[in-house]
């Protein structure tokens, strides 16, 4: 049996701890050394959406991107867990009518949108939310121009032995380092999740964040898609969402991103530097406090948004009545 993790964060109510969230976190370079973690870094767990980037890979590397003029919003999108606003569904909307698809087409699934005031509208005027709004929206939408562009059919693209899903396997395998035939379940979008340990996800990234290693065709996808989420972290995630909060206060081209089940990427071009976590119980806000604080000991705040972000790298917990009743904070051995 594996040991446990360490507790990473905490709790605190009354000035006692209420909770502990144990996990495990890796930074590493692109060359593959450990420059920081805790935990059990080797084992085997699901990114989730947080390696969405490494799902686009194919659709620039393809030619497919640039075969339907894929513009950096949407290659954003392809790597984004969007929040359902009217900026994500109308541009995976038009995405798809230019290269001849629709809503129709995506096998994720219908969902309301995260952003409360889209959700709120959408309740009052009785409508229901549709594919479009699904987080992943923009990620299928990559999958069915890289089908499209291969001349592969669009049903069954979010399958394993699907041309589509072989690609992506193979460009996850290699920033990774594992095997095409690494484990996966299904995500919550219907498409294949793969498996992975955290120093192999946190490697991915730093080859992102300085690609000079890697071919120069890869090189050239990975670098064009962190440049575009860079650009567009409103598109990442949405208004008022970590992620893309994170974005605007980190250091100039850095990326962030969330996936279901606590884990999180971020990727540091400034360092050359790669880190992914993940949190065992599964809990977002010990996830968001951690990725806050492994960018800040790391130096990528800068100084003049670190206000911006205070509630993250700080966190309160208020009751319904609006008081301070405790806050978030990390364990006195987390570095």
């Amino acid at each position: 049996m594996s040991p446990a993790n360490p507790v990473l964060v905490e709790a605190t109510r009354g000035g006692l701890v209420e909770s502990r969230h144990r996990g495990a976190y890796a930074v590493v370079d692109a060359a593959g050394r450990l420059v920081a973690a805790r935990g059990e870094i080797g084992r085997v767990t699901f990114p989730r959406s947080s390696m969405k980037i490494l799902q686009a890979i194919p659709l620039i590397e393809s030619g497919a991107a640039d075969a339907f003029a894929c513009t950096p919003a949407e290659l954003a999108l392809a790597c984004a867990s969007h929040s359902g606003e009217a900026m994500h569904v109308e541009a995976v909307g038009a995405w798809l009518a230019r290269i001849g698809r629709g809503e129709a087409d995506l096998v994720c699934g219908p969902q309301m949108p995260a952003y409360v005031p889209a959700a709120e509208a959408m309740i009052r005027e009785g409508r229901h939310p549709c594919r479009l709004h699904n987080n992943c929206s923009g990620k299928h939408a990559g999958f069915l121009t890289l089908a499209r562009h291969l001349g592969a059919r669009a049903a069954g693209y979010n399958r394993r032995e699907h041309p589509v899903q072989q690609a992506v396997f193979a460009a996850v395998a290699g920033l990774t380092g594992a095997g095409e035939d690494m484990a996966f379940g299904i995500d919550g979008c219907a498409a294949p999740a793969p498996a992975l340990p955290l120093q192999g996800l946190a490697l991915a990234m730093a080859r992102i964040a300085a690609p000079d290693g890697l071919p120069p065709a890869r090189a050239e996808a990975v670098s064009r898609l962190r440049a575009a989420m860079a650009a567009h972290p409103e598109l990442v995630a949405g208004t008022g969402r970590a992620c893309t909060r994170l974005m605007r206060a980190a250091a100039p081209g850095t990326v962030v991103k969330v996936g279901a089940e606590a884990v999180y990427i971020g990727i540091l071009p400034a360092l050359g530097l790669g880190l992914a976590l993940k949190i065992d119980d599964g809990g977002t806000r010990a996830a968001e406090l951690l990725v806050a604080a492994l960018l800040d000991r790391f130096g990528q705040i800068r100084p003049e948004a670190r206000g911006d972000i205070a509630d993250l790298l700080a966190p309160l917990l208020r009751n319904w009545a609006g008081d301070e009743v405790g806050a978030l904070r990390l364990a006195p051995d987390w570095a």
